[in-house]
């Protein structure tokens, strides 16, 4: 009889604030996120702590109160990690884990975690540990609290200073030279993206784990890794998809998240030239998602800051296969009929019904539910595009060649 696989989550808290600009319901929204996060990472979330607050205390993030609060429960609880939802200054950084005795982490430093866990290639490792340095660099300092609890002391004066700045030179030389390794694989992209001729490119660009890696096998009949976890895909691929007699490059991109640390936007700018450069943008929803909406915003932000977001575009609302909603009695009259309650066919009378450069898509990649549709959709988009660009050059498009001739004969 096979045993099965025990697999030792570490056991996590993690904490928020209720800010003027961030509400409970946000808060909470936030949190299941970063639950999720840390589930991806490999551990397990055994309680949350979250406190009202006008702004973060900017020496231990929560109130003096919360923080003894954590710091007993992690004692009483054996708690290995604490998690943070927002960003630590290594200033907090350092204070929290003077009263705190385990690994204290934040957002980016989770977010950095997975991508080091997930990164399969040489380059995309390359880009992981050249965030990680960029992060951890002013970071150095909380490292040498240690030496401080030695309260000074023969041979302890002075030396804890040496060896930051000693780590901080290595540091920095390591980024310079994770910089031009970068370059130089830039470079080599750059050429393989102008080898591709002329095809017309296509990105799927959307939030993480929304079916984009599902959508990319189903059309691409591709073997994209596929798993119900956040940033499972960090390689970009791009495969040749033909529909019907049009051959057009579809690539899966790196999903996106809020509070993407600005680290990896940077280190991970050769893998966003697969969007940059893409003549037609796929943006893929998940619709059972409670917060799809607020996924919308966060990727349509993150293509601003890479000056995407005036790109033709096609909304492709997916996993319609576990959309629910909440229902209501007849007899009930006093519930109000909220954005919860909406039907499927209520949503696409909305403002779905007029956005991105054609009528939005609902489908299922995983089930192929309305995939015919969606076919004929980017076949139509990518087909337009390839007439614009090569007016002359009909051989694809006979039906297209004789709308001319009949617009010739009329003049």
């Amino acid at each position: 009889m096979l045993e099965k696989e025990v697999i030792n989550f570490e056991r996590t808290v993690i904490v928020g604030i209720v800010t003027q600009n961030q509400s409970e319901e946000k808060l909470n929204e936030y949190l299941d996120e970063l639950e999720f996060l840390t589930f991806t990472a490999g551990g397990e979330v055994i309680k949350r702590f979250s406190q009202k607050m006008e702004r973060p205390n900017p020496k231990t993030f929560v109130g003096t109160g919360k923080i003894d609060d954590i710091n007993l429960f992690v004692k009483e609880n054996k708690i290995s990690t604490v998690i943070f939802d927002d960003e630590l200054t290594p200033s907090q950084q350092k204070n929290i884990s003077r009263i705190i005795d385990c690994k204290i982490l934040d957002r980016t430093n989770l977010i950095l975690d997975i991508f080091a866990q997930r990164a399969e290639t040489s380059y995309a490792r390359t880009q992981v540990e050249l965030a990680q340095c960029q992060y951890l660099l002013p970071r150095l300092s909380g490292l040498w609290t240690h030496l401080e609890r030695q309260k000074g002391g023969i041979g302890m004066r002075g030396p804890g200073e040496t060896e930051i700045e000693t780590d901080r030179r290595i540091v920095r030389d390591r980024i310079s030279l994770l910089k031009d390794k970068i370059k130089t694989i830039d470079k080599q992209m750059s050429i393989q993206r102008s080898n591709r001729g002329a095809m017309v490119r296509v990105a799927l660009v959307g939030y993480t784990n929304v079916g984009k890696s599902t959508l990319m096998n189903a059309v691409g009949k591709s073997d994209v890794f596929v798993e119900n976890k956040l940033f499972a895909t960090l390689d970009t691929t791009v495969r040749k998809v033909v529909i019907k007699n049009l051959p057009f490059l579809l690539s899966d991109t790196v999903g996106f998240i809020r509070k993407l640390p600005t680290q990896l936007v940077d280190s991970f700018k050769s893998t966003l030239d697969e969007v940059r450069e893409a003549d037609l943008l796929l943006h893929v929803v998940d619709i059972s998602h409670p917060d799809f909406e607020d996924h919308i915003e966060s990727v349509n932000k993150t293509l601003q800051e890479i000056k995407s977001n005036d790109k033709p575009t096609i909304m492709v609302f997916n996993k319609i296969d576990a959309y629910k909603h909440l229902t209501i009695d007849e007899d009930d009259l006093i519930t109000e009929r909220t954005r919860k309650y909406w039907t499927l066919d209520e949503w696409k009378q909305t403002w779905m019904s007029n956005v991105g450069q054609d009528k939005a898509l609902f489908i299922s990649a995983r089930n192929k539910e309305n995939f015919e549709e969606f076919r004929e959709t980017v076949y139509e988009a990518v087909r337009q595009i390839h007439i614009t660009r090569f007016p002359y050059n009909n051989f694809l498009y006979p039906d297209y060649k004789d709308a001319v001739e009949k617009d010739e004969d009329q003049e």
